[in-house]
């Protein structure tokens, strides 16, 4: 697409986005689905080639040139698939079925000698090769673009965690002055809960099953024409060798429990990815972060001064616009009335729209993060500047020390009331405590309260 015809393009992800979204183009275009379909046909012909009760025999030299149909998929051929079925071609019918179509390609595009032809696409009904096709793809998209994206983000959260382990800021809980952590640890919690989120992405792409039982799920045609074959087992042998677990029980279509599971993770990663851009936009805006701005870029149209968290309001948008088509599409894919309806099949076609979603929300954040400096004078001035945080120390000691009214006697002391740290230091010569407690509390300081925050970083792998 050029960038005139980006101008024009009807959703923004092909045509603002269409760089950013390019990566996905090789798995979720119609061209991709052309090809994975391609793939399915092709290899599931080679497969009758080696079952030992048909008669089909493919040589080497034929089988390499069928395979090259879509190892070398070019161009070219997705526009004769779709000519095939909208105009018709070569003494072929327009379709006006897509798979069809893909069908008359493969015979299209044998060698003149071969004797394949009746044998393309045997005993088989479209869903036996959309649903394979749509696996592959899926399964691909997220290994070679949406894992590695996400794996990206982690990494910059892991170095954050690490760089700025030791740096101390104030917590908020309830929006409130709470105890101190570093800002490390913070980015530390974001890394861990994104590690998780990835590997459940991991174990559900391995889970994505395939089912090539036929009409309804019962391989009748197949048995028809060959009944002493046990094509259950052919199935399992077949979807195995494509990379995807063996499906044994369906309709005519596979259920999608598997498609959901990989959505529903996708849609834990983002949010995971929306927490924490909520939380480094609160940080912007609280200047405990500062952006570097970039050369030549617009803050604001009316306001130079302004350099604006936009990465991660950007990403904000797109993962909460994923996750509504996310959610759409695990809740839409795992219902078929009766043995089949046709309605999942335009869904599907959206899978691409999602994942390119998530992956511009994936972007943004990377770029946001890669901007952000920790501006460590200004958590300084914050924790310095409310020094009641250390309250919740000073009663835990005290408590420590038996005596009871702990709590109530800081609460007196603290709440609701401007608190200095001279405040508490008279506190404590007035605390009938033997001296080295009294020296421990004197030690206490808003910074320095920060538990084994550091330390907590090094439970990232």
């Amino acid at each position: 697409m050029t960038e005139t015809d980006a101008l024009y393009a009807v959703s923004p992800l092909d045509g603002r986005y269409g760089s950013r979204t390019a990566p996905l183009s090789p798995y979720a275009s119609e061209a991709a689905l052309m090809r994975a379909r391609v793939r399915v046909e092709v290899e599931y012909l080679i497969a009758l080639a080696d079952l030992e009760a048909t008669p089909l025999e493919l040589g080497l030299e034929e089988r390499e040139h069928l395979r090259g149909l879509y190892k070398h998929f070019a161009e070219e051929d997705a526009q004769l698939i779709k000519k095939l079925e909208t105009e018709g071609h070569a003494g072929f019918d327009a379709t006006n079925h897509d798979v069809k179509a893909v069908e008359y390609f493969v015979r299209h595009r044998l060698p003149e000698d071969s004797d394949a032809s009746a044998w393309i696409h045997f005993g088989l009904t479209s869903e036996d090769v959309n649903n394979l096709a749509h696996r592959l793809l899926v399964r691909d998209a997220v290994d070679e673009v949406l894992l590695p994206a996400l794996y990206d983000v982690r990494e910059t959260l892991a170095e954050m965690a690490r760089e700025h382990r030791d740096l101390p800021m104030l917590a908020r809980t309830h929006g409130q002055p709470a105890t101190p952590t570093t800002f490390g640890k913070e980015m530390a919690v974001y890394a861990a809960r994104l590690g998780r989120a990835t590997g459940r992405i991991r174990r559900t792409t391995d889970e994505l099953s395939g089912k090539l039982g036929g009409a309804s799920g019962t391989y009748a045609a197949h048995v028809a024409a060959y009944p002493d074959v046990d094509w259950s087992a052919f199935a399992a042998e077949f979807v195995t060798g494509l990379g995807l677990e063996f499906e044994s029980l369906t309709t005519q279509v596979n259920p999608c429990d598997d498609l959901a599971a990989v959505f529903d993770a996708f849609r834990g990663a983002n949010d995971v990815l929306l927490d924490l851009d909520l939380d480094v936009w609160l940080y912007v805006s609280d200047r405990y972060l500062g952006q570097e701005a970039v050369e030549g870029e617009t803050g604001s149209s009316t306001m130079p001064h302004k350099v604006n968290p936009i990465d991660f309001e950007n990403s904000e948008g797109n993962l909460s616009k994923a996750n509504s088509d996310l959610t759409f599409l695990a809740d839409y894919v795992t219902t078929s009335r009766l043995q089949r309806d046709l309605s999942d099949s335009t869904v599907k076609r959206n899978i691409g729209a999602a994942f390119a979603h998530c992956l511009i929300g994936y972007g943004k954040t990377s770029a946001g993060l890669s901007k952000v400096v920790p501006t460590k004078q200004v958590m300084r001035e914050d924790l310095e500047s409310t020094p009641e945080i250390i309250g919740e120390a000073v009663q835990t000691i005290l408590r420590r020390e038996g005596q009871e009214d702990a709590y109530e006697r800081v609460k007196a002391v603290t709440r609701g009331k401007d608190v200095s740290i001279e405040d508490f230091r008279d506190m404590f010569d007035d605390l009938e405590v033997d001296e080295a407690v009294r020296e421990e509390l004197h030690a206490l300081t808003p910074a320095g309260y920060t538990g084994v925050a550091s330390d907590l970083v090094d439970a990232l792998e």
